[in-house]
């Protein structure tokens, strides 16, 4: 959709790590509930997401991990932004605590690794500089857990919200 359409990807999960990684007020709030594999509060994620589509295109949005609650898509709409096509991906939820928990990162560049499809060339070394890989907290097996579960709870009634 990105490549061949001209969408602009936004996804949550990036924007917050960013801000993390940045040391913003917003990081700093948002990284304690994604330490502990709880989802960021609605407010919160609502602000993040609704700052990026201040800065970027308005037009053609691929909007990844958001909304994520009736409330989220709430306020898009309340935000004059209507949502024209919601895709639910129905994966099990054990391949996502698969693949994520096999995900590790360089966490200066934000280089991406995951060992049953795209290893680095050294066991637990970045391929371009040679430094550690790290886990995140929020990629750990029970975080993960954690997190689809309350995705879970919250994200059905969305399901019915978009029908």
């Amino acid at each position: 959709l990105v490549r061949d359409f001209g969408f602009h990807h936004l996804s949550t999960g990036d924007l917050l790590r960013a801000e993390v990684r940045a040391g913003s007020a917003l990081g700093n709030a948002a990284k304690a509930h994604m330490d502990s594999g709880a989802l960021v509060p609605d407010d919160l994620i609502i602000d993040v997401v609704m700052e990026e589509l201040k800065s970027g295109p308005a037009q053609r949005v691929l909007l990844d991990g958001f909304p994520r609650t009736v409330a989220q898509a709430t306020a898009l709409g309340e935000r004059g932004l209507p949502v024209s096509v919601a895709m639910n991906l129905a994966v099990p939820f054990e391949e996502i605590v698969k693949r994520t928990s096999g995900r590790w990162v360089h966490p200066a560049s934000g280089r991406t690794y995951a060992y049953d499809f795209n290893p680095p060339k050294v066991e637990g070394k970045d391929d371009a500089t040679g430094e550690d890989l790290v886990q995140r907290e929020d990629d750990m097996p029970g975080a993960v857990r954690a997190r689809l579960e309350t995705y879970r709870q919250q994200s059905e009634p969305l399901v019915d919200y978009y029908r």
